[in-house]
């Protein structure tokens, strides 16, 4: 599908019908993801409906308007998963057995409503599983910025990957 990943001066290719299996996820591997997303207002609407969040901050925009930010956020767990969902065919698509939680996640700034998020995914740390020798646990660091470059989401999270078979 055009898409590569980087790892120190090397260009791995990837292959979008499926993610990687644990042996394809090695420390330092970054995949810069192709896909983008603009988020839209019924994007966010409809997250909050459907997650029972009536925040004004996201919704209201004469309420926000009043705000330092001057404008409405995005749901900040729309983001979140709109990050790691970005990340899944280029790297757990068909090869993780589970994800196994998240480390830490932080936003170091605000998602706008028309905001263009970019993705990329580094592998952080991997081992095999003591339990399975089929799999092993990868830690995946996802970063996202959007179309000023400024860095709006960060998680880490740990999952447990399928070994090729």
């Amino acid at each position: 599908m055009g898409q590569t990943a980087a790892m120190e001066d090397e260009v791995v290719p990837v292959d979008g019908a499926r993610g990687r299996w644990f042996e394809e996820l090695p420390v330092g591997l970054v995949v810069r993801h192709a896909l983008s997303r603009t988020v839209t207002e019924a994007d966010n609407t409809l997250f909050c409906a459907l997650t029972h969040n009536p925040q004004p901050l996201h919704l209201d925009a004469e309420f926000a308007a009043s705000t330092e930010f001057g404008q409405r956020l995005v749901n900040s767990l729309f983001t979140l998963g709109l990050v790691v969902g970005v990340s899944v065919a280029d790297t757990t698509l068909g090869t993780t057995v589970a994800n196994l939680g998240f480390e830490e996640t932080t936003f170091p700034a605000p998602v706008f409503l028309g905001d263009t998020l970019h993705v990329e995914t580094e592998v952080m740390a991997a081992r095999g599983s003591r339990s399975r020798t089929d799999a092993g646990i990868v830690a995946f660091e996802h970063r996202a910025h959007n179309q000023r470059g400024e860095l709006v989401c960060r998680t880490r999270r740990n999952a447990l990957m399928r070994r090729r078979p």
